[in-house]
């Protein structure tokens, strides 16, 4: 995923919007990602995506998701669709199937 690519599609949050922000509030949790442009309160699909930014940033790694946006559209749409995530795309197998993942999880 590149600079300008967006995570949270619902409110158009880019991953260099999330970056710009992680690196200016130095957020404590995860959850605080929500304070950049309401990202992962909408359908909450990027919510595994945004806890695993924060886990980088906290680790000292740079901020990347290993997934295509096409591929990360894809998936949205079919767990919009049912509810359901296909895969979990924030591992580095993107176009692995591994179990479903709850959405509060």
């Amino acid at each position: 995923m590149d600079p300008d690519d967006e995570v949270c599609l619902c409110f158009h949050v880019s991953l260099r919007k999330l970056t710009n922000f992680v690196r200016r509030t130095e957020p404590v949790v995860a959850s605080q990602l929500s304070e950049c442009l309401g990202a992962g309160t909408g359908c909450r699909w990027c919510v595994p995506f945004l806890e695993r930014l924060h886990r980088q940033w906290s680790a000292g790694e740079p901020m990347q998701l290993p997934v295509a946006p096409t591929e990360y559209a894809r998936r949205r749409a079919n767990y919009r669709r049912t509810g359901v995530r296909d895969a979990d795309a924030t591992t580095e197998d993107s176009g692995g199937s591994d179990a479903s993942r709850p959405s509060g999880s």
